[in-house]
């Protein structure tokens, strides 16, 4: 009598579906994972412009303008603090648009760079007024973009 040797484990067509069903999986699922990122990121920089604003609005309760000290000292803001520098220098560049506030209006803005610029092109530049107007240059709507 022979003994048949029995055969275990997985033959190499289970392996290549199970690949096949991995690989379809993870192409449906990272772009929705590199969505979830740029959102989070644009998040972080509406907090940074939020923060600047405030900066801004205490210069001007201490100065009673936007651009200067009463002493003719040009505003030096930190754009952004030394937490948001940190933490969004990669993905968003902070600055005024026009280079520098006026004595009673300014906008801060927030560009996108790198690869946050092409991943979240809808939304684009983020801009904030110092009537708290909240922008973008991108095709989506406001209410999209600032959440």
């Amino acid at each position: 009598m022979k003994n048949k040797l029995k055969m275990q484990g997985f033959t190499l067509i289970e392996v290549m579906i199970v690949v096949a069903v991995i690989a379809i999986l993870a192409a449906v699922a990272y772009p929705s994972y590199q969505q979830s990122i740029a959102k989070t990121r644009r998040s972080a920089a509406q907090g940074c412009l939020v923060e600047m604003a405030q900066f801004m609005e205490r210069f001007y309760t201490t100065n009673m303008r936007y651009d200067q000290t009463a002493a003719a000292t040009p505003v030096a803001v930190a754009l952004p603090s030394p937490a948001c520098r940190a933490d969004m220098t990669s993905f968003y560049t902070f600055s005024f648009p026009s280079g520098q506030p006026t004595q009673s209006t300014y906008t801060l803005q927030a560009v996108p760079q790198g690869a946050q610029s092409t991943v979240d092109a809808k939304c684009g530049t983020l801009t904030l007024t110092q009537a708290g107007t909240k922008g973008k240059t991108g095709t989506a709507s406001v209410g999209e973009c600032w959440q």
